[in-house]
């Protein structure tokens, strides 16, 4: 559902598509009216909602000589629970430290390690340099004992 998710979200990040979806939640309504209540011209109104039905959430149904537009209810409802279930994501299992892309990068060179693009999750507990901070400042940031830019001692 990735990209679906995605698709709607952007659709309903437009103020005037929102307040569109909003409208129809109340009551079916044909391009003219549409246009006539939010004060816009019919043929913006017709573009907002090819949008919102090709990321389907809007849908049209042919009454009599116009199209009545209504929202797919259980679209929102899907993106409701999508959202809620983002909240229930753990924590990455490798530390707060995270990596460029999927790759795992090889922070060892010459027995040292380097400092390898490693992005802390909680910078501003961390005082800057390696050796300026606690070990329970590493221990917050990078979930061990060893700060990753910090020169490995032997």
């Amino acid at each position: 559902m990735n990209s679906e998710f995605v698709q709607i979200l952007k659709a309903l990040s437009d103020e005037t598509r929102f307040d569109l979806v909003k409208l129809l939640l109340t009551h079916d309504f044909c391009v003219g009216a549409l246009a006539k209540r939010l004060g816009l011209s019919e043929g913006a109104v017709s573009q907002h909602l090819k949008l919102l039905r090709e990321a389907g959430l809007v849908k049209g149904e042919k009454r009599g000589y116009w199209t009545h537009y209504m929202v797919e209810r259980e679209k929102l409802i899907e993106l409701a629970e999508g959202i809620k279930g983002l909240t229930h994501l753990l924590p990455c299992p490798e530390g707060a430290c995270l990596r460029k892309g999927n790759a795992k990068i090889d922070c060892r060179k010459g027995g040292k390690i380097m400092c390898c693009d490693t992005k802390c999750q909680y910078p501003e507990r961390l005082k800057g340099k390696p050796e300026e901070c606690t070990p329970e400042q590493i221990k917050i940031c990078h979930g061990g004992e060893e700060h990753p830019c910090e020169e490995k001692k032997e």
